[in-house]
């Protein structure tokens, strides 16, 4: 019975990820009944469909038949569920592994109980696994344990803990510094970050892509910018998460040529130039930097588009108020066969708004809940509110807002005031207002926009109770923000930026400016 078993082993050597060949031989295996006799041949099987087809149920039916599991087949498939966003599963192994068998994990184990500790966000039992780390010595065992560890704190805010345990390290590795750096990143202070980052004795692309994402996550956009083109002197070859994170950058403060010449570098790399996400963020990056058409020739060539490279085109058209662009887009979408998501329809019905197209935007709605079974979100409903509000129909949008299953946020009742204001219905705008600032009591724009309708209604002594109000809460109107790229450079600029914090050229460019603008008055004083 088992003297075929030599050329089933060196035929699922060869199978490669034929999962036909590989069903055939589980079957010919379990009709035979070798799964209990050669346990290796069923943790091997057990191997391919955890690692190689990715498949849960099988892996666990294999899992189930083999008589006594070894902490590998226990590891592996751990590891599955992990791989596969079930972190709850594989705590649920590891428990009944640790009461129901003789077996103490090992450092592959461990790391897995971690590593789902750290998804779940799961801090009690973390700490109960770092508790068998130290009971069964299993820190010893490479970096690759305290590294797990340093992730779980992370994630679960836990900083000083995720330090302590990087500091006690004897041996650490790229990947220590690595998991130390995004934790402080993920905790939100950048400032230790780029502090980590600075100490690091060597770095790698992963290093180099979790500081530039900390940077551009934390609005630092120009910081990341930078930063991406000093990983480029030192020849470090970025990955598709590397350029999909710039190019966001670039997006969020129109770095058009510096996103425009990473596009050139993309379309250089062969692994690059048809990867999904990567072109997906050069259509947003162009959308957002107001080259449409080059958007659109990035969407025409993809030769594979996903959901989201139709979410990305679909947003771009409508944050350029091109309502009838895209509603064809939109239609051309679903004639593809792929079905709208919740995000999509939220460009969609944000374009019918910016263009007056009121029917249509109604007709989305009722669509995007009857027939797609979609459920709207606060930002649905706000998008619907700002449809009919820009059109005049102030009663129909308070009238929406009372009949919502959802309690109205600012950014609704921010739309009912603009309506209002256009309107000139003072009084509707005031309670608007009113609303805005019991949930968002520090908008300096609302403060004006009240004070501006209480002046208009002659109401002096209302108008007088907002500026205290405003100066009692320190509230001040925030300074407006620009970006401009040079040569590449992208310079930042606030309203409040001073005279020395120019460049020296950009100064000498003023001064030459005001003696120009001096000689005018001069010409014309002297006629």
């Amino acid at each position: 019975m088992s003297r075929g078993l030599p050329s089933l082993r060196c035929l699922l050597d060869k199978c490669g990820k034929n999962e036909s060949l590989i069903t055939q031989i589980h079957a010919h295996v379990t009709t035979l009944g070798l799964f209990r006799i050669h346990q290796d041949f069923a943790c091997k099987l057990l191997n391919i469909y955890a690692k190689k087809l990715n498949n849960p149920p099988k892996a666990h039916g294999i899992f189930n038949q083999i008589h006594n599991p070894d902490i590998v087949s226990w590891t592996c498939l751990m590891s599955l569920y992990l791989q596969n966003q079930q972190p709850f599963k594989t705590l649920s192994l590891f428990s009944d592994m640790i009461v129901s068998t003789g077996l103490n994990p090992d450092g592959h184990c461990i790391v897995a109980a971690i590593s789902a500790c750290g998804s779940s966000k799961n801090l009690v039992v973390g700490k109960m696994v770092h508790g068998m780390v130290l009971r069964y010595g299993l820190g010893g065992e490479g970096p690759i344990v305290s590294n797990a560890l340093i992730d779980l704190y992370s994630r679960n805010d836990q900083i000083d803990l995720a330090r302590r345990v990087f500091e006690s390290m004897v041996a650490k590795d790229v990947a220590s510094w690595t998991s130390l750096l995004n934790g402080h990143i993920i905790c939100g202070d950048i400032a230790s970050a780029g502090q980590v980052f600075d100490e690091m004795p060597i770095r790698n692309v992963i290093s180099w892509t979790a500081m530039i994402v900390g940077y551009v996550r934390s609005k630092n956009v120009i910081h990341g910018l930078k930063l991406f083109r000093e990983m480029r002197t030192e020849y470090t070859h970025p990955t598709s998460i590397t350029i999909v994170v710039v190019l966001s950058g670039c997006a969020d403060v129109g770095a058009l040529y510096f996103g425009g010449s990473l596009h050139g570098y993309v379309n250089k790399i062969a692994n690059l130039v048809n990867d999904v996400s990567v072109n997906n963020a050069l259509i947003d990056m162009y959308c957002k930097g107001g080259n449409l058409e080059m958007a659109r020739r990035v969407f025409v060539k993809m030769p594979q588009k996903d959901v989201f490279s139709w979410t990305s085109l679909i947003s771009g058209l409508a944050l350029h108020g091109n309502g009838r662009s895209t509603l064809q887009v939109f239609g051309d979408m679903v004639s593809s066969g792929l079905t709208p998501n919740d995000v999509t329809f939220l460009s969609v019905l944000s374009a019918c708004g910016h263009g007056g197209l009121v029917r249509e935007g109604k007709s989305l709605f009722t669509k995007m809940v009857h027939g797609y079974g979609l459920k709207p979100t606060i930002k649905h409903y706000g998008c619907m509110v700002d449809l009919v509000c820009r059109a005049g129909h102030v009663d129909e949008a308070l009238e929406m807002i009372k009949n919502m299953p959802l309690e109205p946020d600012a950014v609704i009742w921010r739309s009912v005031l603009s309506g209002c204001m256009v309107k000139r219905d003072f009084g509707v705008a005031e309670m608007a207002a009113k609303k805005v600032l019991e949930l968002e009591p520090y908008d300096d724009g609302v403060y004006i926009l009240l004070w501006n309708v209480y002046r208009l209604t002659n109401k002096w002594e209302d108008a007088l109770k907002t500026r205290k109000a405003m100066r009692s809460q320190k509230i001040k109107k925030q300074p407006g923000c620009s970006w401009i790229e040079i040569n590449g450079v992208v310079h930042e600029f606030t309203a409040e930026t001073i005279m020395l914090e120019l460049t020296t050229d950009m100064q000498t460019i003023l001064q030459l400016v005001g003696h120009q603008l001096r000689s005018i008055h001069d010409v014309f004083f002297t006629l």
